[in-house]
């Protein structure tokens, strides 16, 4: 394919400069917001799943929190599908960038199921901020999606020398990724309402799997930032 060779030169410089690769000032902002997206997005799930700030901010408080943070996941989704610079499939693709590309596709779909879930979540505590047991709970099905983007993610990350940016997908983001998915599957199983019982599975695991999967997103999110994957070209 031609498009390989000046592939390899561009993964050769981008080695010399210890993993960093140029690129434009337009993109920089683009990778900026994407993982500062992500960033944000995370924080606003952890902080969401701590039991004492939904004692103190109420169940309103905190469903906008958890509906805030999706947004900022479909945003960064958004950019990292459409406005990265990801190559979408076509004739002569790479397994890497075949894989890159379904990974970036698979969660954005996930991040739009928790917008879902989380308004659902939010516009019920408007209803009844009272009732017993109202919040959001992470989303099966998002939560599935999330699993199988983690997976594409990873094997992105082993043919990551077939990407568009060597830093693309790199190893230990795409591990930070999938142990954050496999949480939230975690939390999605606690936060299963048994119905003989009309009670969760387990809210410890409902919680505690919302806030380590969203720490496990942050770092990830840090991990790709611009500042440490790019060098910015100053035109």
């Amino acid at each position: 394919m031609p498009a390989q060779p000046a592939r390899r030169s561009s993964d050769a410089y981008a080695q010399s400069m210890g993993g960093r690769e140029r690129v434009s000032p337009r993109r920089y902002v683009r990778l900026r917001a994407e993982a500062w997206g992500f960033a944000l997005g995370s924080l606003c799930f952890a902080v969401g799943a701590l039991p004492w700030y939904a004692e103190s901010i109420g169940a309103v408080g905190t469903a906008t929190t958890f509906f805030v943070g999706s947004l900022l996941f479909t945003m960064a989704g958004g950019i990292q599908l459409l406005l990265s610079g990801r190559r979408p499939p076509r004739p002569g693709a790479t397994a890497g960038d075949l894989y890159d590309w379904w990974a970036a596709a698979v969660q954005s779909l996930g991040t739009v199921l928790f917008n879902v879930s989380t308004l659902a979540a939010l516009l019920a505590a408007i209803r009844h901020p009272d009732a017993l047991g109202i919040g959001w709970r992470s989303d099966a099905w998002g939560s599935v999606a999330f699993l199988v983007s983690g997976s594409l993610a990873l094997a992105a990350a082993r043919r990551r020398h077939e990407l568009w940016h060597l830093q693309a997908r790199t190893p230990e983001a795409a591990w930070l990724n999938m142990v954050g998915s496999v949480a939230f599957g975690a939390s999605a199983v606690g936060a299963y309402v048994v119905p003989t019982t009309d009670t969760f599975v387990s809210l410890f695991w409902a919680n505690l799997g919302t806030f380590l999967g969203a720490l496990c997103f942050l770092g990830a999110a840090l991990l790709v930032r611009p500042a440490a994957t790019a060098e910015r070209v100053v035109a």
